[in-house]
């Protein structure tokens, strides 16, 4: 009998993942399978909810809207902050990016989405944000997560 995926499993899965406009954006194709810790946060939440109950075998497709994915796009993550802010950086161009701090001390992924002059426009959300994603999933394995990883809150 098969392990239907459920919190505190450990699954393996094959996916392609693409935009509404079908644009491939990532995919596990010519890769060892993706192993994640369901239940642990490891995953956009509207896939592992798809996910539950599936066992070896299955295969799904699944749309996940931006509120269960990386959110929708927030203009606050978008500023045009002086190029003076870029020290040590000869040339900033359009698709660069950089860590930066937010005002909570996390580390945060931007991009620099425009130059003008000495203004640099930057974007600190999620590449991904407000997109609607479309995954194509065949599970490959289930199995009970060890104890350890349980409390690792992922896949040794």
């Amino acid at each position: 009998m098969s392990l239907a995926i459920a919190d505190n499993h450990v699954v393996s899965m094959h996916y392609r993942l693409t935009d509404a406009e079908g644009e491939l954006l990532d995919s596990s194709e010519g890769a060892d399978p993706l192993n994640y810790l369901h239940g642990a946060g490891n995953l956009i939440p509207g896939l592992e909810t798809a996910l539950v109950g599936k066992v070896e075998g299955d295969e799904l497709q699944v749309q996940v809207e931006p509120a269960d994915a990386y959110g929708e796009v927030q203009a606050e993550l978008v500023q045009v902050v002086d190029r003076a802010a870029f020290q040590g950086v000869e040339a900033v161009d359009v698709g660069m990016t950089f860590e930066a701090q937010d005002p909570n001390g996390a580390s945060r992924r931007i991009v620099v989405t425009a130059v003008e002059g000495d203004q640099v426009t930057v974007d600190a959300n999620h590449p991904l944000a407000g997109r609607q994603l479309n995954f194509d999933v065949q599970v490959v394995g289930v199995r009970e997560a060890t104890p350890e990883e349980i409390a690792h809150g992922h896949v040794h």
